[in-house]
């Protein structure tokens, strides 16, 4: 029996005249993906404004059946259902500045008595608030609860249908502990959500990968999302094809790299006018450099730490800075640098180079690997406003501050990319793959308990912050990443399990005795053996409804045609498959269907 086909409850029966499917021909001028150009022509969606649509009955169906999975897998994770008020008073924001933090993402709205409120993207401090009141005793935890709702975010360029909305569903679950390790712990929480993401994505037919991730504006440690690969996929995942490592690209290590910063250098560093270049290919065109041939400085503020007041990153001109590895690397929380302070502190913005270290007091300098290559005569920032140098030589240009280990260090601290050499297996390399993000957990650890006065007594009598996992889903993106992955020209190819119905009976002559006749014989027997049935009783011709089926992309498509039930059966044809159908006998369909369904 399919794991997705229920042997308890009979599957349901409904004919295209009685619900509402609008199908079109062409999709809308605003649909550039294929989930929103098929969602739109096979009638499950239909815009109300920018990122705002309307769920009609064949979405519906296949979000309930989405839901229905994820209830039944975070039940045996050992979660429980609730549900949280979409409005959040804006003073629960007060005390973990997510309202700073969501910045322009957040609606903000303003009642009649001047009460100021969002409409929730997340519901941590809700959820928080809930447990302070309910929660008084260690006795009470480990606890997980979780809700399914819908949450809202003010995108400012919502595009691609339900895959970047400002209104959307979404399951989020909450953990609570007193300890990270051992029984009852966070670790052991998470874990279990970790099966029970897999086995959610699994269920729902999809290929997904698990990616090691950043935590983004909920904050935590650890955190992994679970990404639907495809081509059309807007996120990049990095992936090593020998230990199968995989994360995305802000959290993705890099294997070992050469470096050193001895090397000859006879090229004279030599400075140039570089005035109203708005980028670096124009810089290097103007130097007759290449941008893997410069050095590019990155200004950030050291937060929380009297060992240094500034944090500069080099990387080549060609790659990127990784905030969360400078961080880690700096050894204290950093932020990009105010330009006006950094300003007023000696630095020029966007010609700065490494030898401000020996010229601004409380710098620390991180160089990444590639960047740190002495026998390259660089191009970089000459440390005045329209000015760059050429020629410059790591040691020649620096003196000894680059001996001093605690001054300066070498590290990965540089976005990964594709051919970058793997993390986990030495002479692999890392390859490039496109996911769609529909699941992110994460280790929030005591972020909202401390921020909020969230602590309960432990066995031994003593007030300890709460630990706290955070888990979601896209529940409304998870179907449109499904209709990304499996699709083609014609239409949706829907997997099983979220199908909105399983099989498509196709009526050729509606209101024809025999046809209808075996229609119902035909319908009954596949409800009672729990698969969903959608009949096609309209007076369409069969070009139209053949496109339509092809267009809604039902599992199996049942024919029910004169020629076919002279021979004793029905035209069978599967969804995926090319051509014309075969002739089934009538008691043979039933079967055929669990077959191909499971």
């Amino acid at each position: 029996m399919p794991q997705t086909i229920s042997t308890i409850r009979k599957g349901a029966i409904k004919r295209w005249s009685t619900t509402l499917i609008p199908t079109a021909r062409e999709a809308p001028s605003d649909a550039e993906t294929p989930s929103h150009i098929m969602l739109t022509r096979a009638g499950f969606i239909r815009r109300v404004g920018a990122g705002i649509y309307d769920y009609l009955p064949l979405a519906w169906r296949s979000l309930m059946k989405i839901s229905d999975i994820v209830r039944e897998e975070m039940e045996a994770a050992g979660a429980s259902e609730m549900l949280m008020p979409a409005l959040e008073p804006i003073e629960y924001f007060a005390g973990t500045k997510r309202d700073i933090d969501y910045g322009d993402l957040l609606f903000k709205l303003t009642d009649r008595h001047g009460r100021q409120a969002a409409l929730g993207p997340t519901h941590e401090e809700i959820i928080t608030e809930a447990m302070i009141g309910s929660c008084t005793s260690y006795r009470q935890l480990p606890l997980s609860l979780y809700q399914i709702q819908t949450k809202f975010r003010d995108e400012a360029r919502p595009r691609a249908g339900l895959l970047r909305c400002r209104e959307f569903i979404m399951k989020d679950a909450y953990s609570f502990h007193l300890n990270v390790e051992g029984p009852g712990g966070l670790n052991e929480a998470y874990d279990r959500m970790y099966t029970a993401y897999s086995n959610v994505f699994t269920r729902c037919g999809l290929d997904f990968t698990v990616v090691e991730a950043e935590s983004g504006p909920i904050g935590g440690s650890a955190s992994h999302e679970f990404m639907v690969n495809a081509q059309t996929g807007e996120d990049t995942i990095l992936v090593c094809p020998v230990s199968g490592y995989a994360a995305n690209v802000e959290k993705c290590e890099i294997g070992e790299r050469k470096w050193g910063f001895d090397g000859a250098g006879d090229k004279p560093l030599t400075e140039v006018h570089t005035p109203n270049l708005p980028g670096i290919h124009e810089v290097a065109a103007r130097l007759d450099a290449t941008p893997p041939g410069m050095l590019k400085t990155i200004v950030f503020e050291a937060i929380g730490t009297d060992a240094c007041r500034w944090v500069l990153a080099v990387v080549r001109g060609d790659h990127e800075a990784n905030e969360g590895k400078v961080k880690a690397v700096a050894g204290c929380a950093v932020v990009l640098a105010d330009e006006k302070k950094a300003k007023e502190a000696g630095f020029a913005i966007g010609y700065v180079s490494p030898r401000v270290i020996n010229t601004i007091p409380g710098v620390r300098l991180v160089v990444d690997h590639d960047a740190a290559q002495g026998s390259v005569a660089w191009a970089t920032g000459a440390d005045r406003k329209d000015y760059h140098v050429t020629g410059f030589n790591w040691l020649r240009e620096m003196g000894p501050v680059l001996h001093d280990s605690a001054r300066v260090l070498v590290a990965d601290i540089r976005n990964a990319q594709a051919g970058d050499p793997s993390p986990r297996a030495q002479g692999a390399l890392l390859e490039a793959r496109r996911g769609i993000e529909v699941g992110h957990i994460f280790k929030l650890g005591t972020k909202y308990s401390e921020a909020m006065g969230f602590a309960i007594l432990d066995a031994n009598q003593k007030k300890q912050p709460v630990i706290m996992g955070c888990y979601g889903i896209g529940v409304s993106r998870t179907l449109a990443a499904s209709v990304e992955q499996n699709h083609d020209e014609h239409g949706i190819l829907w997997p099983a399990p979220i199908a909105p119905y399983h099989v498509h009976i196709v009526l050729m002559k509606p209101g024809d005795a025999a046809q209808e006749a075996a229609c119902a014989a035909l319908s009954a027997a596949l409800s009672e053996a729990g698969i969903d049935v959608l009949i096609d009783d309209r007076d369409e011709r069969p070009g139209v409804k053949f496109k339509d089926a092809d267009l809604v992309g039902l599992p199996v498509r049942l024919t029910l045609g004169d020629k076919a039930l002279a021979a004793g059966g029905v035209e069978y044809k599967l969804r995926k498959d090319v051509g014309k159908g075969e002739v089934v006998p009538h008691d043979a369909v039933v079967q055929r269907c669990l077959a191909d369904l499971a």
